[in-house]
């Protein structure tokens, strides 16, 4: 549920409510039809938004999903992006063992009333696991200060994220304990509302959510934990950290931002 904290609150909600709805059925409740009269039931969705949710309907008898964060991948006064990352578990009988999954799915979405409209949905592509990892990698994946949810993780092990970012992740998990929301895949491959690539589909950058147990869009959050986050991933490195607050300092003019995109989390990028 949105916090006290949270821009456009409504809009998030929205798009939760409709990958709940995708992820989640009783026994006997698998398939498209399905699935589209839960879509359905939500009022004002698009049922053919079905047919682009990808890894969110496996072939299982029942499904369960818990949303882990909704963040912003864009927001701006007609259009968003939000990024649902979730966990799923599935199973193929009623008695059947219970596999443990989940993803990261790209909600888009535009505005209207009396709520916005959910217009697509981009769930991650992480790709195969690969034979084998970098030095880094390897302790990023080992390292429990380090919570990365399923999408971010099977990035991770694909090996397509570059040491520079897992090197700045095993920097700071020095200090902080830090819950990972998006790495690589399930985030727009474009800077939201521009042309301008994103350093994220490269394997060049990864945002925060929680550090030391607290949110970022929390505003009981100490603004001194949040920004010292921010100063620390610019020493280790990044050369694009954004933020809830505009910081002050820096290698570079731009080195710190701030907007309404990145009120809820923290990003860090790197440009090799």
């Amino acid at each position: 549920m949105p916090g006290p904290g949270e821009i456009q609150p409504d809009v998030k909600l929205r798009a939760v409510q409709l990958i709940e709805a995708l992820g989640s059925w009783p026994p006997g409740g698998s398939g498209a039809a399905a699935a589209g009269a839960r879509v359905a039931a939500l009022g004002g969705v698009d049922t053919a938004l079905v047919s682009q949710a990808g890894p969110l309907l496996p072939t299982a008898d029942q499904a369960a999903l818990q949303v882990i964060d909704a963040q912003y991948g864009g927001i701006l006064a007609d259009s968003a992006s939000v990024l649902v990352v979730c966990d799923q578990w599935t199973a193929a009988s009623p008695t059947g063992p219970v596999t443990a999954g989940g993803t990261t799915v790209d909600v888009r979405l535009s505005a209207a009333a009396p709520r916005w409209t959910v217009t697509a949905l981009h769930p991650a592509a992480p790709g195969a696991a690969a034979g084998s990892l970098s030095a880094a990698a390897s302790s990023v994946l080992a390292d429990s200060r380090i919570e990365l949810p399923p999408a971010a993780l099977a990035d991770v092990r694909s090996g397509s994220v570059h040491d520079s970012v897992l090197q700045a992740m095993l920097t700071l998990a020095r200090t902080y304990s830090m819950s990972v929301s998006v790495v690589r895949s399930g985030h727009p491959l474009d800077v939201f509302g521009t042309t301008r690539p994103s350093d994220h589909p490269l394997g060049r950058a990864f945002d925060v959510w929680r550090i030391n147990g607290r949110t970022v869009v929390d505003p009981t959050t100490p603004q001194d934990l949040v920004d010292g986050f921010m100063r620390a991933a610019a020493a280790a490195g990044s050369y694009n950290v954004g933020g809830p607050r505009q910081l002050s300092g820096g290698t570079t003019p731009n080195q710190f931002f701030t907007d309404d995109t990145h009120h809820d989390h923290v990003h860090v990028g790197f440009n090799s």
